[in-house]
């Protein structure tokens, strides 16, 4: 038996997409063997930071404060232009209106929340949602506005709903670089060795990913929750790029330009 990694990621379709061959034995894992579960992005945040898991999907905000026990892996990342989080509202709002309104987040770390609290500082009510629940609860009056992530920017239309800011624009403009959303993360104390192997494995299942899609569709489709082809295959378009399967140094370049300004921003936190 080889070593068993403990491995957690979300059930979205871009992580499914990109782990798939790795977990369902589909290339080679040079003797590695992992033990995998599912959890929302908050949840996976806070796995992190309980060091309960050897490797995981963690947004870049968490990263933030898990760089000294972990190490960012080369491949996997969520990462790139034109697919940051939405600012949605019922009612239509400008942000400076926020400042005085309930806004949903999903979740404390999350990237998400980042890139609200450096375009956004103001905003100081805040309710903590799973990803998934924010559209219903601005649309049952809990909150007065949300920021959404993963499939629901494809279907906050369809529900009535509407734009209040595109944080992933904003960031872009003022940076002019890529925004890190997400990354894959291993504890350090696993060793050089097990790390050298993960980042070698992680970059080979994720190219068979992009040169098999059909071959891992199926593991994609039956944690999806009930999404519909089309949004699914939107999703994952919009989060698995040339960035996922190697960061280089200008997506590396992008995490340290983000950790940058949340550090000058004075958010620590």
């Amino acid at each position: 038996m080889g070593t068993v990694i403990k491995l957690a990621f979300s059930p979205c379709p871009n992580d499914t997409f990109i782990f798939a061959a790795m977990v369902k034995g589909m290339i080679d894992t040079e003797g590695l063997e992992f033990d995998y579960r599912m959890e929302d992005v908050e949840s996976l945040n806070q796995l992190a930071m309980d060091e309960g898991v050897d490797m995981v999907k963690v947004s870049y905000h968490a990263f933030l404060h898990l760089s000294p026990v972990y190490r960012l892996l080369d491949s996997g990342s969520a990462l790139g232009f034109g697919n940051g989080p939405l600012i949605i509202s019922k009612k239509k709002y400008s942000i400076s209106d926020l400042d005085n309104l309930m806004v949903a987040i999903p979740g404390e770390y999350t990237t998400a929340h980042l890139l609200l609290k450096l375009i956004a500082p103001r905003i100081h009510q805040k309710k903590i949602l799973v990803y998934n629940e924010i559209e219903d609860a601005i649309l049952k009056d809990k909150v007065d506005a949300g920021v959404i992530i993963h499939e629901n920017r494809f279907t906050y239309e369809r529900k009535g709903l509407q734009k209040i800011a595109d944080l992933g624009e904003e960031y872009e403009n003022m940076t002019h670089c890529p925004i890190p959303l997400g990354g894959i993360i291993a504890k350090k104390k696993l060793g050089i060795e097990t790390l050298d192997k993960l980042n070698r494995v992680m970059h080979r299942s994720v190219a068979y990913a992009m040169e098999n899609s059909g071959a891992v569709m199926d593991f994609v489709r039956c944690n999806a929750q009930e999404m519909e082809d089309e949004v699914m295959l939107k999703h994952i378009h919009l989060y698995v790029n040339n960035y996922t399967l190697d960061l280089g140094p200008d997506g590396r370049k992008a995490i340290a330009r983000l950790f940058e300004l949340a550090l000058e921003s004075g958010i620590n936190a």
